[in-house]
């Protein structure tokens, strides 16, 4: 476990993350963590924001990180809370996560050791997947911010 991944196990305050629903083709990328938080459900790439960033450099640098790929993010869509207590009650992990719509710009997945797998799907094949919570709402109000782009 990295420094950095201990310092957000059993934290003194929630930490801020993005993530990105990323379209290409009408396809979404969806990627299966490889470990905790989440190890083995399917979500969206992304990760914590680091000081003196904003919001999209933020999700630009952690998809880059993740995945390799170049995106151009459009708008927030939603949040989400990832709140895990241990067997006694105490908080292991907080974060609150900012979701983006994302356009794919440039090239192929490479994954980084935080991922299992990456699929480019499309949105209603989410259903055969088990996924994080409300992984299927953010991708479906993601999927309409990217289809009213011109």
């Amino acid at each position: 476990m990295s420094d950095l991944s201990k310092a957000r196990t059993y934290p003194t305050r929630p930490y801020l993350a993005v993530s990105a629903a990323i379209f290409r083709g009408g396809k979404v990328l969806i990627v299966r963590r490889g470990r905790a938080p989440a190890k083995g459900l399917y979500t969206l790439p992304g990760g914590a924001v680091e000081l003196g960033e904003t919001l999209e450099q933020a999700v630009i640098r952690e998809i880059r990180e993740e995945t390799a790929l170049e995106i151009e993010p459009i708008e927030l869509v939603g949040f989400r809370q990832a709140i895990v207590r241990d067997a006694s009650g105490r908080v292991e992990r907080h974060f609150v996560i900012l979701p983006f719509a994302a356009r794919y710009v440039a090239g192929e997945i490479v994954l980084n050791e935080e991922l299992a797998e990456a699929r480019w799907l499309e949105p209603d094949a989410l259903s055969a997947l088990t996924t994080t919570e409300g992984l299927a709402q953010i991708i479906s109000a993601a999927a309409a911010k990217v289809a009213a782009l011109p």
